[in-house]
């Protein structure tokens, strides 16, 4: 393998959040960029265990137009006949089941017509035509977006290398950070098992290891992963790929069609996260073991929605940690304590769905010389500038994965 060779950008991570990262800035007009793997595959880590379902409807316009920044994203790259991102825009049933749900409803139908994202309520006939099979008779609201889909998350890794390799970035994989360089308070390079190379910015997209980069260029981060599980059943019958995603908050649960079988996931009420400081950077967050009490709970109670799902064979289970922050935003931008040293990550379980977005947001912050406040609502000085615990930052975290469908 050929020596690491300078760049004006380096990318630390090779997931969808790196990768997306890599195609915004070419997009921009950056073409000096080298991205860092540690794994033999891009996508390999957090991201290979992605649902794959991309959804638009949020509690603000400003999240909104995110989300619909990265689906326009997924639909730019579909286009290319020799990468495609695998995106298939079915559509989402967003299901309430109680007044107070269906009232909040209401609000983020109020949030997307002020983004300009086509939702609207359908009625129970309208819904379960488009999912024949749901029991929808408890429904209370049902909010639908035509525009909202799913892809397969190493499709869309290997879209966004192709167009990033077009476009001149370069790709290390097996390339393990051993150093961050720093002089004169600003970032100057990395050290790699593979040689050291300078650069002048240095972008940490390294998922559950972010925190462990950071801490490298002497910035202590509270990016925490916590457990998520999802299952796949067997090919059921009815079952298409054509048919829309769904959420059931109140279940606290999300599902779309995968290979025939339902693909079924939900946000359990008791978090379990691990604390990065108790792993190494050159090693592993612990193996996430399948919790059967937690998978068959999620089967259990969404049965009475769709009856198919009791009780049938399950054939894969996803799980993994994505990162969670106390604040349940993303950390993204440079750090005004080590100039040069950029952060893209604590995506809070939106890292494949939003890494379109996510890239816009970077060039923004990064390349606009007035960013708009959202953008610099997120940087990662924030929590450097201010005070802190690991407990309390551990324990904030978990509640919002716990309140991911919190009313």
């Amino acid at each position: 393998m050929e020596p690491l060779k300078d760049a004006e950008i380096i990318i630390i991570g090779g997931g969808a959040i790196g990768c997306g990262v890599a195609y915004a800035l070419a997009q921009a007009g950056k073409k000096d960029i080298l991205l860092l793997e540690r794994a033999e595959q891009l996508g390999q880590v957090t991201t290979s265990q992605g649902a794959g379902l991309c959804g638009q409807v949020r509690d603000s316009a400003e999240r909104i137009k995110l989300a619909m920044h990265s689906v326009a994203t997924f639909r730019k790259l579909q286009q290319d006949p020799e990468s495609k991102p695998d995106w298939n825009e079915v559509g989402s049933l967003r299901i309430a089941l109680s007044q107070k749900r269906a009232d909040e409803f209401r609000q983020l139908k109020k949030a997307a017509d002020e983004a300009g994202l086509e939702a609207e309520f359908i009625d129970q006939q309208a819904a379960s035509r488009r999912w024949p099979g749901m029991n929808l008779a408890q429904a209370t609201a049902i909010l639908w977006c035509p525009s909202d889909g799913f892809m397969t998350p190493g499709s869309v890794v290997r879209a966004y290398e192709h167009q990033s390799r077009k476009q001149g970035v370069r790709f290390a994989t097996s390339a393990r950070v051993e150093q961050v360089n720093c002089a004169n308070g600003r970032v100057t390079g990395v050290t790699t098992n593979l040689g050291s190379a300078n650069c002048r910015y240095l972008i940490n997209a390294a998922g559950a290891h972010a925190y462990h980069i950071a801490k490298l260029a002497g910035l202590e981060l509270p990016i925490v992963p916590v457990r998520h599980e999802y299952f796949v059943t067997v090919p059921m019958p009815g079952l298409s790929p054509k048919l829309p995603c769904f959420r059931v908050p109140e279940l606290t649960l999300y599902g779309r069609v995968r290979d025939e079988g339902l693909l079924l996931g939900g946000w359990e009420n008791k978090a379990l996260s691990t604390d990065p400081r108790t792993y190494a950077l050159e090693g592993t967050p612990p193996t996430v073991q399948p919790d059967w009490a937690v998978l068959n709970h999620f089967e259990t109670v969404f049965a009475p929605i769709f009856p198919g799902a009791k009780a049938s064979e399950k054939k894969l289970i996803g799980k993994g940690w994505p990162t969670f922050t106390p604040d349940g935003r993303f950390i993204i931008g440079e750090s005004s304590r080590v100039k040069g040293f950029v952060m893209a990550g604590g995506c809070n379980a939106h890292g494949i769905s939003g890494s379109g977005g996510i890239g816009k947001l970077l060039v923004e912050s990064l390349l606009d010389p007035k960013p708009g406040a959202y953008a610099k609502s997120l940087s990662p000085d924030r929590f450097t500038e201010s005070s802190w615990t690991w407990p309390e930052a551990i324990q904030q975290a978990r509640l919002v994965y716990e309140t991911y469908y919190g009313v």
